[in-house]
């Protein structure tokens, strides 16, 4: 089944601002089936081996996130998800099924971040490219498509442009009813288990990742209008003349201005790391170019 073309711009890391005019959809909503998929292990040794999670949960309530690209800003609601997970894997399934446009790149993109992150969850990579599953109509414009299902059904369903901890609360509330656990977490409960940048996790005392530190190259730019510019650049729907216009015109703004061309070069960074993920081909090449040419002295 085919939803709506959500009318959205595509979502740079959650630092970017967007606005929504209409619902977005994307996996399979209430009701519907989630039918078997292939995956392949990601890290662990098991890696390399194929899966067929939805097959081999057999039914059972699962957690499926599908994670269309990875950012810093999105852990804390991966993590909450799967520590939840795991305080009920006795009657929970919990799946992070990663996206990208080939095997050999999604393996070598996402294995370093999860063994950094460390998910308690299985973490599988799709076999069906960018797009996912072809019955599960997934939309690329969502860092985060969750479903809770049983029955091989879909009993809720979240398509999340901009993941945040804020979802934390609504997404644990729909799989907590699924399960039958009639307490779960406050939103104040879920962000007091997570990590602060730069402190302490209250659960366990241990110092997270340090701050400013980050699994992937690059850095989203501070400037809001240099900002928006990266973000316009890596829409789907440009043309190369599009492309060309709005290159020049981050050329124009950062002319002069050091420190705007060091966070040109890491936005221009950070998106070609996800080349499968933002912009077309043409804004791939061209961003390249861009980038190399901000490089030189």
């Amino acid at each position: 089944m085919k939803h709506p073309p959500a009318i959205f711009w595509l979502s740079l890391m959650l630092a970017f601002q967007l606005s929504a005019a209409d619902p977005v959809f994307s996996g399979p909503q209430p009701g519907e089936a989630t039918t078997p998929f292939k995956s392949v292990e990601i890290i662990g040794a098991e890696a390399g081996q194929e899966r067929d999670v939805v097959t081999l949960n057999n039914g059972a309530p699962t957690l499926l996130v599908f994670v269309h690209g990875i950012e810093r800003s999105i852990l804390p609601l991966m993590r909450a998800l799967d520590d939840y997970g795991a305080k009920f894997k006795d009657r929970l399934k919990t799946d992070f099924v990663f996206l990208a446009a080939e095997r050999v790149g999604g393996m070598e993109k996402y294995a370093p971040a999860l063994n950094s992150i460390k998910l308690k969850g299985r973490a599988t990579l799709s076999l069906d490219g960018a797009e996912g599953p072809g019955n599960y109509g997934l939309n690329k414009e969502c860092l985060l498509t969750i479903i809770a299902a049983k029955d091989n059904k879909a009993q809720a369903s979240f398509a999340l442009v901009q993941p945040g901890i804020a979802d934390a609360e609504r997404v644990i509330g729909a799989v907590a009813k699924m399960i039958g656990d009639e307490k779960p977490p406050t939103a104040a409960e879920i962000s007091a288990t997570q990590p602060q940048r730069g402190g302490m996790t209250p659960e366990n005392g241990k110092r997270p990742m340090a701050q400013g530190k980050d699994p992937f190259p690059g850095a989203v730019p501070t400037d809001d209008k240099l900002q928006s510019m990266l973000r316009r650049y890596i829409r789907k729907e440009n043309d190369d003349a599009t492309i060309d216009r709005m290159l020049q015109d981050v050329r124009d703004y950062i002319k002069d201005n050091d420190e705007l061309k060091k966070q040109a070069a890491d936005g221009w960074t950070r998106i070609l790391h996800f080349k499968d993920v933002y912009g077309t081909p043409y804004a791939v090449k061209q961003g390249q170019a861009f980038l190399e040419e901000l490089k030189k002295p």
